[in-house]
C-alpha cells in the first residue's frame, strides 16, 4: 500500500516537472556596476503565461519608472509561446554593494523565483564590465531620455496680450503639446496668479484635441486650463507656471518581430511645466479722470428705467439701472445715485448675467432700487453718471442716463390712524397698526377682581429685575465671545463647510460632476479661510500647508487635503476617472473632521 502511494507521488512530481519544463523566470540588469546618480534598468522575464507577479522591495535605489510591462508572442510551426517582462528604471543614490532580492510569480500553479542581483555602486561613472557589455548587447531597450521628452511633451502659457492697463482683462490658455501617447495625468502645482483677480473659463469635461504646427513640428494640442485675469495694480506681474505629472508611452527598440510589428512601449513618468509669463501693466491715466470714477475698465453702455411715473405716497417704485458690455463687470463698485430727499431708498438688488469665454468676460449687471415716496409733490430723479476707462483708446468715457419725472399724489386716509390737526398721513411713518382709535365702548370690571395688587402681580414685578440681570449677564458674555472675530469664524467654519458639503451631496445625487467638484472645492477653501483666519483670496497651497503646520496638524493629513484640493481643481477641466465622486465626498468630509479634532 505504501509502495502505491510512493509511486503516485513520484508520478505527480514528474508531471509537475514536465509542465514546468522549459518555463524560465529570470532577472537581469543592464549594468552590475554603476556610479552614483546614474540610471540603469532591471528586468524580470518569464517565457510563459504567469500571474501574481510580486516584485522585490527596492529600497536601496530610487525608482524612476516602472513596472513597465511588455508582452511578446512567437509562433513556430504552429506552436505559440508568450513572453512577458517587467522592467524598472532605477538610479543609484549611494555607494556600496547592494542586492536586489528575488521576484516571484505563479506559473502553472507553482510559484517561481528569480535569482538575486548584486549591484555595485561606486563614486562617479562606473567602470565598464564584461557583464554589463554583454547585457547591453542583448538588451536594446534604452533608458528614458527626459531631454527628448521635453521636445515631445510640454505646456505653454499663451496670453492674448502682455501689455495692458490696470484692470484690463487678459486671457491665458495653458496649452498642452504632445507627440507621444499619454496614459495618465495628475496636477502637480496650479498657478497662484498673485496680483490678478481671476475667473476660470468653463470648459467641456472632455478635452478637445487639435493639430497644430509649432516650430516646424506637428503636435496634438489641447487647452487644459483657461483663465481670465484682471490685474489688480500696475507694474510687471508674473503669470505663474502650471505643473503636471504625466505617464507617457515611450517607444523602445526591440529585436522581436512581433514587437516590431505591433510596437513596443514603456511607461515613463514625466513632469512638464509651463514657463512663467510676464504681463506689463500700465497705470490708468490721471488726465481727464472724471470725478466719481469707480474703476470700471472695458467698454460699456448704460440704460435706466422706472416702472411708474405717477404714484401715491407710500407706494413703491422700482428704479432699474442696466450696465452692459465687456470688461471687469464683477469688480464694479457701488453706484452713486442721487434720489430726492423725500424718497426712502433701499439697497439695490444686484443681478449679474455674464459669460466667461476665451474672449473675456461680457454681459450685464442690473441694479434694482426700491423707492418709497413719503410726501406728495412733483419730483425729478436726476440722470445717473457712469464713467469707465476704454483701454482701446486710452481715454475715459462718461455715460449719462435719462432723467425721470415722478408725480406723487396724496394717499388715501387710513381708517386706523388717529387724526391730528395739520398733520397728513405721509408725515407719519406707518409701521403696521401702531396708532389706533380710542376705544369708546367696553365692559367695566370690579376693582376687587383686578390683577393689580394680587400675588401674581407682585411675583411678576419681582421677576422683572431678575430676568433683566440675567439678560445683562448673558449679553456681556455674548459680546465677549463675539469680540474675538478669529474665534467666532473658527467656530462657524464647520457649519459653513457642512452647507457646502450638503450642496455637494445634492450635486452628486443629480449627477452634476462639475457642480459637485466646485462645491467640494469651495467648501474646503471656505472652511480653511475661516478656520485659519486667512482671507479667501490669499489662500494657496503654501499658505495652507504652513498655517496647518503652525497648528501642529500632521503631515499626512496636510498631504491628503492638498491632494483633494488639486483633484477638485483638475476636475474643472479634465475628467477624473481613478476615483469616484462618493469617495471624494467621503474623503473631504473626513479631512474636515480630522482637522477639527486636531485643532
Amino acid at each position: 500500500m505504501k509502495i502505491k502511494y510512493f509511486i503516485l507521488s513520484f508520478l505527480l512530481l514528474c508531471a509537475n516537472l514536465l509542465l514546468a519544463d522549459g518555463i524560465k523566470f529570470t532577472a537581469s540588469a543592464s549594468k552590475t556596476e554603476v556610479g552614483t546618480g546614474e540610471q540603469f534598468e532591471i528586468t524580470f522575464s518569464v517565457n510563459g503565461n504567469g500571474d501574481d507577479f510580486r516584485p522585490p522591495n527596492i529600497n536601496d535605489f530610487q525608482i524612476l519608472s516602472g513596472p513597465n510591462v511588455s508582452t511578446s508572442m512567437e509562433s513556430i510551426n504552429g506552436n505559440t509561446t508568450v513572453s512577458t517582462s517587467y522592467s524598472y528604471i532605477l538610479m543609484a543614490a549611494k555607494e556600496g554593494e547592494f542586492t536586489i532580492a528575488p521576484a516571484t510569480m505563479v506559473v502553472n500553479g507553482r510559484r517561481l523565483s528569480t535569482q538575486p542581483i548584486k549591484i555595485k555602486v561606486i563614486k562617479g561613472r562606473p567602470v565598464p564590465q564584461n557583464n554589463a557589455q554583454q547585457n547591453n548587447q542583448t538588451d536594446n531597450t534604452p533608458p528614458p531620455n527626459t531631454s527628448d521628452l521635453s521636445k515631445l511633451l510640454f505646456i505653454r502659457a499663451v496670453v492674448d496680450k502682455n501689455n495692458v492697463y490696470d484692470g484690463q482683462q487678459v486671457t491665458v490658455s495653458y496649452r498642452l503639446y504632445t507627440r507621444v501617447g499619454i496614459d495618465d495625468s495628475q496636477p502637480d502645482k496650479l498657478p497662484d496668479l498673485n496680483g490678478f483677480w481671476s475667473e476660470d473659463v468653463k470648459r467641456p469635461q472632455q478635452v478637445q484635441w487639435n493639430t497644430e504646427t509649432y516650430k516646424g513640428q506637428q503636435y496634438k494640442v489641447a487647452d487644459i486650463k483657461q483663465s481670465i485675469l484682471f490685474p489688480e495694480h500696475d507694474g510687471n506681474l508674473t503669470i505663474d507656471p502650471l505643473s503636471m505629472v504625466f505617464i507617457v508611452r515611450q517607444p523602445v527598440a526591440s529585436r522581436d518581430i512581433m514587437d516590431q510589428f505591433f510596437g513596443s512601449y514603456r511607461q515613463v513618468k514625466y513632469k512638464a511645466q509651463s514657463a512663467p509669463v510676464t504681463i506689463h501693466v500700465k497705470p490708468l491715466s490721471e488726465e481727464g479722470k472724471p470725478g466719481g470714477f469707480a474703476g470700471a475698465v472695458g467698454k460699456f453702455t448704460i440704460d435706466a428705467s422706472i416702472d411708474k411715473t405717477e404714484v401715491k405716497t407710500n407706494d413703491a417704485i422700482n428704479y432699474k439701472v442696466k450696465i452692459t458690455g465687456s470688461g471687469n463687470i464683477k469688480l464694479f463698485k457701488p453706484l452713486t445715485v442721487n434720489f430726492p430727499a423725500d424718497f426712502e431708498k433701499y439697497d439695490p438688488k444686484v443681478t449679474d448675467t455674464v459669460t466667461e469665454d476665451i474672449k473675456g468676460v461680457s454681459g450685464s449687471r442690473i441694479y434694482n432700487y426700491l423707492l418709497i415716496p413719503r410726501h406728495q409733490g412733483d419730483y425729478t430723479i436726476e440722470p445717473l453718471k457712469f464713467s469707465y476707462f476704454n483701454p482701446n483708446t486710452g481715454k475715459y468715457v462718461t455715460l449719462e442716463s435719462q432723467p425721470f419725472h415722478v408725480k406723487v399724489n396724496k394717499g388715501a386716509a387710513e381708517s386706523n390712524v388717529t387724526a391730528f390737526s395739520g398733520t397728513e398721513k405721509e408725515d407719519l411713518k406707518i409701521l403696521g397698526k401702531d396708532i389706533r382709535y380710542i376705544k369708546t365702548n367696553g365692559d367695566l370690571s370690579n376693582a376687587d377682581d383686578m390683577f393689580f395688587g394680587s400675588f401674581g402681580y407682585w411675583l411678576l414685578i419681582s421677576l422683572g429685575p431678575v430676568l433683566c440681570a440675567g439678560a445683562f449677564i448673558y449679553r456681556n458674555k455674548v459680546r465677549k465671545e463675539n469680540s474675538d472675530v478669529v474665534k467666532v469664524k473658527s467656530k462657524r467654519a464647520g457649519k459653513i463647510a457642512a452647507k457646502h458639503l450638503a450642496n455637494a451631496q445634492l450635486q452628486l445625487n443629480i449627477k452634476n460632476t462639475k457642480g459637485f467638484y466646485e462645491a467640494i472645492f469651495k467648501g474646503l477653501y471656505g472652511y480653511l479661510s475661516d478656520k485659519l483666519n486667512i482671507l479667501y483670496a490669499n489662500l494657496d497651497r503654501e499658505t495652507i500647508a504652513s498655517a496647518l503646520r503652525a497648528k501642529s496638524v500632521n503631515e499626512q493629513l496636510i498631504k491628503r487635503l492638498l491632494d483633494t484640493l488639486d483633484l477638485c481643481e483638475m476636475a474643472r477641466y479634465a475628467p477624473v476617472t481613478h476615483i469616484s465622486e462618493q469617495e471624494v465626498f467621503d474623503k473631504a468630509k473626513g479631512i474636515i473632521n480630522d482637522i477639527e479634532s486636531e485643532i
